[in-house]
């Protein structure tokens, strides 16, 4: 992960809104579930930070509980799931998946062609109840950006190079490594 510049909120705000309508007409529109994301992560000390991301970044982004819109498969457990492990899922789940989760899987095409737009990530969990039962305590965690990182990766698009913008909330030095329930990767608690 790159660090491009320290943000103030209103410019995270703006560039969220400028790809994400509240008001758009769609029969999923997630936006102002994101939107408030957005503002429950504008309260995790640290600030916000433009950034870019590499695949392997995005493959690491932990994310919380998704049981598919309403589909009949959880995606992401409560405890959570990194990118790469729900795109797993994805795939070993294939086409059976997509009809138990037929608005997911077809926001997953959709998003698939779709141009790259901004993530939102944060450095810890959000104050939600889909963010409760999450293993990872810090690192790289989804704030908004589920479904177009998972087309992305299942589309083969993710770039290997620091090539995909996101917003980051959070001190950016904990965005090093994950910490699972007590301990840090690699060591004892």
């Amino acid at each position: 992960m790159e660090i491009v510049t320290a943000v103030a909120y209103p410019e995270v705000h703006d560039a969220y809104l400028r790809d994400h309508p509240v008001e758009r007409d769609h029969e999923a529109n997630s936006n102002p579930y994101g939107e408030e994301s957005l503002e429950r992560a504008d309260r995790i000390p640290g600030g916000w930070w433009r950034i870019r991301l590499t695949r392997a970044d995005v493959l690491g982004v932990v994310l919380p509980w998704h049981l598919s819109e309403g589909g009949e498969l959880e995606l992401v457990p409560r405890s959570g799931l990194t990118v790469a492990e729900a795109a797993g899922r994805i795939r070993a789940g294939g086409a059976a998946w997509a009809v138990a989760n037929p608005v997911c899987a077809a926001k997953l095409r959709l998003l698939g062609e779709a141009p790259f737009t901004p993530v939102f990530l944060s450095t810890a969990p959000i104050d939600h109840s889909d963010y409760g039962d999450l293993e990872v305590r810090s690192g790289l965690i989804h704030v908004d950006g589920l479904h177009r990182m998972l087309a992305w990766e299942l589309g083969g698009r993710l770039p290997a190079w620091a090539g995909l913008d996101g917003y980051l909330a959070g001190d950016p030095g904990v965005a090093a490594g994950p910490v699972r329930a007590g301990r840090r990767r690699g060591g004892a608690a």
